[in-house]
């Protein structure tokens, strides 16, 4: 796909105003179809000290933080090592998680108030001031993460977009996600562009960001695979662990 764009007819976006971060949903976009060609990977991560506390149960509170520690490794250098990705932010109010981020090749935003979705906020405006035509939503708690996963996440949102005859073909905007294991969370989220749709992590955040899709006119895709398991309580780790992440727990000291 090109990346040739004329002036057509415009659309209007679900309103939603973040003054912070200069972001403003109800504002036209061009009449064009939406390009992967540069595609920011935002990793939100909370903090160090106190991670993980609902894994308390089977990991002491040194475990948990090299659990993220281990985490946010991973899954920097499989956002990094993504061929679609030109670029890795992670968002946190902890400056270790930043600092150990920087040492990966991300780049770190600080976070100095607010949640999940303000955190995305955050690292969105900062990738759209960067030029961003797309934004990859990835937590820093996805056991299962690699570079290839996300490439296939990445492939198939350009399938969906471009495949001859589907309703989504010539759709000014896309979302795209990974499911937790019940099917009510997101894991993963693809957004393009980077403002098509407002962020609505927590508490059933499939069915918001499918309606907010909807809402919007966007192309909507929900992609299977293993990053739907998220480390969350012991029962995830458990999983984890007989799956195909039998070294998870060995690997921390």
């Amino acid at each position: 796909m090109d990346g040739k764009a004329g002036v057509g007819r415009s659309v209007v976006m679900p309103t939603r105003t973040v003054p912070e971060c200069d972001l403003v949903y109800d504002r036209p976009v061009l009449d064009r179809p939406p390009t992967l060609d540069r595609l920011v990977a935002l990793v939100p991560v909370r903090g160090l000290e106190g991670a993980k506390s609902r894994l308390g149960e089977a990991l002491d509170a040194e475990e948990r933080r090299t659990l993220v520690e281990h985490l946010l490794v991973r899954t920097v250098a499989a956002a990094a090592a993504t061929p679609a990705v030109v670029e890795v932010l992670a968002i946190s109010p902890d400056p270790d998680v930043l600092a150990l981020a920087r040492t990966l090749g991300a780049r770190g935003i600080i976070q100095e108030r607010g949640g999940l979705n303000e955190a995305l906020d955050i690292g969105r405006a900062a990738a759209v001031a960067a030029g961003a035509d797309a934004v990859l939503v990835v937590p820093g708690d996805l056991p299962a993460v690699t570079a290839a996963e996300l490439a296939r996440i990445v492939d198939r949102a350009r399938a969906h977009l471009g495949w001859p005859g589907t309703r989504e073909a010539g759709s000014l905007a896309l979302v795209a996600l990974v499911t937790d294991r019940a099917g009510t969370g997101t894991n993963v989220l693809l957004v393009a562009p980077p403002d098509a749709i407002a962020f609505h992590f927590g508490e059933g955040s499939r069915d918001l960001h499918a309606g907010a899709a909807h809402a919007a006119g966007a192309a909507y895709l929900e992609i299977a695979g293993p990053l739907d398991l998220d480390l969350d309580t012991p029962d995830d780790l458990l999983v984890a662990e007989a799956a195909w992440l039998g070294a998870l727990r060995t690997e921390l000291p």
